[in-house]
């Protein structure tokens, strides 16, 4: 029996639409390789998880020397440096007043753990979060996602979430264009809070660019007006980074774009290079608001996964990865902009630094053409390129490759998806 049998036998995979049919069997960089020795270019980078790379070397001897050490040992005591160390430079480069974290081991148990600590510090019971957004699995984080596809058959959920229209300019809700929209969609905020709530809101939850709602990048000057309404309010300022941190965008954090200042930020996936790991860091007001008993996380801070944190983090540094990013973004999504001009299946091609999306329609009235985009998919796996699908409708192409991929493999992939869409 092959690993793909074993996989159907044995392995739960109803969750998912269709396993790729790839065994993969080793990676490096921005390459993957199968059991057959075909090797692949990721252009997805396990959902934005392996930023430095596909078992970076750095990365990994940090790894292996702490495993020599400590391998687990649980929060009730103080253990080795780098659970410290790396809070310490968590504090350092987050944005704004950030200071202390708490860790986790994946990000819907940073998000839950931060809308814990966000009740606890306003003494207040609503969320409000954006249409189309996501949040993770778990009840908590799924009942402020944004998005009935995510949710259909868990509930009944949480109460007390609020759900405000998203600053997806494509397909704006209130049928209007940036700039001469004047950020109405941010400015509204005040109605939501006015109709859709109690007036008891600990926080406004946001990912700074939608990842599963399909690459939906806000305009400048969004969240600016966001936080002045937040501010009226006693609102607090929750940032999901847990997908567009860590370089992703070209900047460490994405929030870093509107120059704003979060009260709560959350992270994961690329903290570790693939490790697992997570953390929701806070002001030191805020953070102290926990009790004891209040929260826990048995595998939160292991010693391996922060060992190898540090190391991503300067390996982030000593490479310019978030300078990289934003290059090698700019570039690709010029490229995107002109296949578009050529190719009338692509609506709009939206992002930041290596958090791309190309969203497909079928014709003028933005029709979402999710079967064209599975199809397109498919099409460059077979050319030995990976991608995600996202977005409401399942018509977004989504390009979030390792920030270490060289520039001519994105301009292969581009070449590549022209030949998709022309096959189309």
């Amino acid at each position: 029996m092959n690993t793909q049998e074993k996989y159907k036998k044995y392995v739960n995979t109803a969750f998912v639409q269709a396993v790729e049919p790839v065994v993969v069997v080793q990676a490096k960089g921005a390459q993957v390789t199968d059991e057959n020795g075909k090797t692949y270019t990721d252009l997805f980078a396990g959902i934005s998880v392996v930023n430095a790379g596909h078992c970076n070397p750095a990365v990994l001897e940090a790894a292996r020397a702490q495993m020599d050490k400590l391998v687990h040992c649980c929060s009730y005591v103080y253990h080795v440096p780098a659970v410290a160390d790396l809070a310490e430079k968590l504090a350092q480069i987050t944005p704004g007043r950030l200071q202390k974290s708490f860790f986790g081991s994946g990000g819907a148990e940073a998000n839950e753990g931060a809308m814990r600590l966000a009740k606890q510090f306003t003494k207040k019971q609503e969320f409000i979060s954006l249409q189309g957004s996501f949040h993770g699995r778990s009840l908590a984080t799924l009942s402020i996602t944004g998005n009935c596809g995510r949710k259909r058959g868990g509930g009944p959920y949480l109460p007390g979430c609020a759900y405000h229209p998203a600053a997806y300019c494509y397909r704006c809700p209130y049928d209007k264009a940036y700039p001469a929209c004047d950020l109405h969609c941010a400015k509204d905020l005040e109605r939501t809070i006015q109709f859709d709530t109690a007036d008891n809101v600990a926080a406004f939850i946001a990912e700074p660019v939608m990842g599963e709602g399909g690459i939906v990048t806000p305009p400048p000057g969004y969240f600016q007006e966001i936080k002045k309404v937040l501010d009226n309010h006693g609102i607090l300022l929750f940032v999901d980074e847990v997908q567009s941190g860590f370089g992703r965008t070209g900047k460490l954090f994405a929030i870093e774009h509107w120059a704003v200042e979060p009260d709560i930020l959350t992270m994961a996936k690329g903290i570790a290079d693939g490790f697992p790991l997570s953390a929701f860091i806070a002001r030191d007001a805020i953070a102290d608001s926990f009790r004891p008993g209040d929260h826990l996380s048995t595998f939160g801070g292991n010693p391996v996964s922060c060992a190898a944190a540090l190391a991503n983090i300067a390996f982030f540094e000593q490479e310019r990865l978030c300078e990289q990013a934003a290059e090698k973004g700019k570039a690709l999504v010029g490229a995107l902009k002109e296949l578009q001009k050529t190719q009338p299946l692509i609506g709009d091609v939206r992002g930041l630094g290596l958090m791309v999306g190309v969203e497909l329609v079928r014709d003028s009235k933005k029709t979402p053409a999710a079967e064209e985009t599975s199809k397109v998919k498919a099409r460059l796996r077979e050319q030995g390129f990976l991608i995600g699908v996202g977005g409401t409708w399942g018509n977004v192409l989504r390009i979030q490759p390792p920030l270490v991929i060289d520039n001519q493999d994105l301009q292969r992939g581009v070449a590549a998806l022209a030949d998709c869409l022309k096959a189309l």
